[in-house]
Parts: structure tokens; C-alpha cells; sequence
């Protein structure tokens, strides 16, 4: 067969830059109707983050537009504006027992995001805080990552990053333990894919266990298409494929890196976003991720 002359579809597509004239038309569009309509903040619906929604929603203007306004009657009921720096005095103590934190970035200047759920103590957990707390933090988190982790990374890198690189750790996770968890991360995921769309770069399920296809069924459901072709899950070899993606001195030792933040990465918050690490970032690219 003859080389096809069609040219190479462009990853960037759909990202500001990187638009057809019918996606194009369809940001305007989509930007007109919500000013028309008085659901247009201008402070967070810059293009960049309009095109999250239509992204979400393959471009299909009427399911993006439900999208957002759903979003924005969300934030005014979960009271989100007022998370931004949720005060959370409980998080060294939670750390011990359901370690979740961003540190450092990819090689791509994604920030980082390690989830430890092989550590989770329920029981004890609770005993410090809440669901409700946890969510709101989550939340908070979120609120940051857009509003700060993100202009600090791109300031960074020099070209815009919209993602995450989340590690999600199974090391010693139980059917038993995800089973009390299961609730808290059914709302964590609905979170965040509805109200933070397309804010996944990548995503890597590590130490994996022999029973996970379980835990697997019970997850998948809760994702889009989109997020399942996102993720990859590894078992405890997982060490050379992180390594691929992040580079060793931005990755804790515990996970295969060479990283050891004072007092421990989980609590160190290190990144660009920090003063701690105002050197610009050495890249795979130039290109927007």
C-alpha cells in the first residue's frame, strides 16, 4: 500500500494554540452563550480552561455547557471559593495514615501527585478527621493545583501545563481496606472529573496486586473512557517506567527515586510552586502539556 499523505493528527488538539476553525468557533460560541447567560466568570473561564469543559465533552457544545453550569451551581453549594486554603491543622497526622501529596514534577513539568492507599488506616484515620474534611481538602488541593501549581509550572517550564503525573500506590492494599474506603473514593472521583475536567496527564497504578482485578471492577465504572486510556497500571516491577516519566531526583526514595526532602517528601510540598525550588525545569520538550 502507498504512505498515506494525510498529516499527523495533533496531540495539542483542542488546547489554546492548537484549534480548528470549527473548535475555534465553537470556544467563541461557548464563551458568548455563558456570558449571555451570566455563568461566565472571567477570573476562572479563561479559553484554556473553557476548552477543558469542551474537551471533556468531545466538543459537543450543549453537553460542555450542562458541564459547566453543573459545576458552577457545585462550587456555589460545596462552598469551593472559600477552600482555597482550607485550614487543615489535622494533615501531619493524617499523613501517617492516608499519605496524599503533590512533589516536585515530570519530565514533561507536570506536577506530581502521589496517593498512598496501601497506608491507609481507616479506622485510625477517623479518629482524627472526617470524610467531609477529607473531601474539602481534596478539594482545597484542587483549587491550588489550578490556581497556583500550574502558572508556577508553566512559569517554569516556559510553555503551558494543564496536567497532572498522579501516582497512585497499592503496596499493601487489602479488598478489606478499599471497601471502607470505597465511598470516599467514589466522591473523590466524581470530583474530579466532573468539576476538574481533563486535569490528568498521566496516571500510574503501582504494586498492583494479584486480587486488583477486583478493586478494578469496582473503580472503573466510576471513570470516563478518557481517564481509563490515561492510566497505566504496573505491578512491583513499576520502578523503570516512573523513572521514564520522572526523573529520579524529583521522585521519593520510597517509590525508586533518589528524592529525601527534610523531614519527608509527603509533608515538603517541593516544587516550582515553592520558593524552596525556584530553578527553572529542565523539560523533554517545549511543548504544552
Amino acid at each position: 500500500m502507498p504512505p498515506s499523505t494525510q498529516p499527523p493528527a495533533d496531540p495539542l488538539s483542542g488546547r489554546v494554540g492548537h484549534l480548528s476553525v470549527t473548535q475555534q468557533h465553537t470556544l467563541d460560541k461557548f464563551k458568548k452563550e455563558l456570558q449571555d447567560e451570566g455563568w461566565f466568570v472571567p477570573a476562572r473561564h479563561d479559553d484554556a480552561a473553557l476548552l477543558r469543559f469542551l474537551r471533556a465533552r468531545k466538543f459537543d457544545l450543549i453537553k460542555a455547557k450542562i458541564m459547566i453550569i453543573d459545576q458552577e451551581k457545585w462550587r456555589k453549594e460545596f462552598g469551593t471559593d472559600e477552600l482555597l486554603h482550607f485550614d487543615f491543622p489535622e494533615k501531619e497526622q493524617v499523613d501517617k495514615y492516608y499519605p496524599q501529596y503533590y512533589h516536585k514534577t515530570d519530565k514533561d513539568g507536570r506536577p506530581v501527585y502521589i496517593e498512598q492507599l496501601g497506608r491507609l488506616d481507616i479506622d485510625a484515620l477517623y479518629k482524627i478527621t472526617t470524610q467531609d474534611r477529607l473531601l474539602k481538602r481534596l478539594v482545597s488541593e484542587y483549587e491550588i493545583f489550578v490556581q497556583e501549581r500550574l502558572p508556577a509550572t508553566s512559569a517554569a517550564v516556559g510553555h503551558p501545563v494543564e496536567t497532572s503525573c498522579t501516582i497512585l500506590d497499592l503496596k499493601n492494599v487489602s479488598i478489606r481496606q478499599f471497601y471502607k474506603v470505597k465511598d470516599y473514593v467514589s466522591q473523590a472521583s466524581s470530583i474530579g472529573q466532573n468539576e476538574y475536567p481533563e486535569c490528568m496527564g498521566k496516571f500510574y497504578i503501582i504494586n498492583a496486586p494479584f486480587m486488583f482485578s477486583t478493586v478494578w471492577s469496582l473503580i472503573k465504572p466510576w471513570l470516563d473512557e478518557v481517564t481509563v486510556a490515561k492510566i497505566s497500571i504496573l505491578g512491583s516491577d513499576y520502578k523503570p517506567k516512573l523513572l521514564e516519566q520522572i526523573p529520579a531526583d524529583n521522585l521519593p526514595e520510597e517509590l525508586g527515586g533518589t528524592c529525601k526532602c527534610p523531614g519527608g517528601c509527603s509533608l515538603s510540598d517541593a516544587g516550582p510552586w515553592n520558593n524552596k525550588e525556584a530553578a527553572p525545569l529542565v523539560v523533554q520538550d517545549a511543548t504544552a502539556v
